[in-house]
Order: structure tokens, then sequence, then C-alpha cells
């Protein structure tokens, strides 16, 4: 089932996310949901919170991205990332390496804004799958900002509190004007799928 996607305003996209102590049928369907509405999106990543749920679950599929290579280690073995997609990551955690790069990000709760973001150029996160079992992913490139990205979203951390000031400064209109309109709507529609972006 598709959902809506909650756009920048909505104060669950703030919220950090719960931890889940037990993935039942409930989570495993939110999550299928959660895919299919990413997909239909055409975004590579979705957090729980932007489906107005704060739990620490994400899904990420960047198999369809030709343009921004990644590398992927699933459980030490290297793998081709496009044949490891989709993911579904539970309580996941992530530790950064030093060397950082800047890259152009977009965020499905922010239809048609982008900014450059600074990030770690490789991650290694542990997290759990629908099935319960534990798996640690090292990653680079696109996949390794993903990653980020999401995870941030699940401690309530938006892809603009990583701008620079001057960035988000000239971005200001544009995010008050978002902020007002989904304020507004909320109270008539609890929400509406975004336009398609980067991340």
């Amino acid at each position: 089932m598709r959902l809506s996607i909650l756009q920048y305003g909505n104060p669950i996209l703030r919220a950090k996310g719960t931890r889940i102590d037990r993935i039942d049928d409930r989570i495993r369907e939110l999550a299928a949901n959660m895919l299919e509405t990413m997909h239909a999106a055409n975004g590579v990543g979705l957090a729980a919170q932007q489906i107005g749920e704060a739990l620490q679950l994400t899904v990420l599929d960047i198999s369809e991205v030709e343009d921004r290579p990644s590398t992927m280690k699933l459980n030490g073995e290297e793998v081709d990332p496009k044949s490891a997609m989709p993911l579904v990551l539970v309580n996941p955690q992530i530790s950064l390496r030093d060397e950082t790069s800047i890259g152009t990000e977009g965020c499905l709760s922010f239809p048609e804004i982008t900014g450059e973001i600074e990030r770690a150029e490789s991650v290694t996160a542990r997290a759990e799958t629908l099935e319960g079992k534990s798996i640690e992913i090292e990653a680079t490139g696109l996949l390794a900002r993903v990653l980020q990205h999401e995870v941030d979203h699940l401690n309530g951390i938006l892809f603009i509190d990583r701008m620079s000031s001057a960035a988000k400064a000239s971005l200001s209109s544009r995010l008050k004007r978002l902020q007002k309109e989904t304020q507004h709507g909320r109270t008539k529609d609890r929400g509406t799928i975004a336009t398609p972006t980067a991340l």
C-alpha cells in the first residue's frame, strides 16, 4: 500500500525513532509499504518518520542510480550493491570514517529542494533484518551517503541541518513556504506523495 510522505514542517520528522524490540507482522507490512511508497516516489531511501512512524526502521534502494557509484561489503564479503537491494534496516547504527566529500542531496520530505552536503565517504552500518538477523554493511559512494541521510532521519536530523549556513539562508524563503503549506495542509490532509528528488 502506498503511504503519504510527510513534508517539512511536520513535527514527526524531528522525532527520534523508538527502538524496535520485536519484528512482527505489523513491522514487516510497514516495511513493505515503505518500499512501495519509496519506489513510487522515485526515492532511494525512506525512513519511518517520513510516513508518520517514529521508529528505528528505514528502507533503501540505489539499484536504479547509474551515475553515482557505490561499493558494498555485506558481513565482510564484497557484493554488488545493486544485487543486495532493496535493503530494510531495523535499529541501524552507523560509524563514520574520517574522509569526507560534498555531494548533492535531496529528500522526499522536501520536494524540489536540494543542497550540497558534506558526508563521510565511507561508513560501517550494523542493523537487523526483517528476519531478525544481524548484518554489517561497509559502504562507500552513494550508498554511504544514503545510509547517513536515513540514519539521520531516524534520529530526527534533517539534511538541511547539515547544510552550510549560507546554503540554508539561500533556501530560507522556500523552507518557510513549505513549512507553512505543511502546517496548513495538515489540518485538512495528512500529507501528500512528494515529487521525486535525489535522496
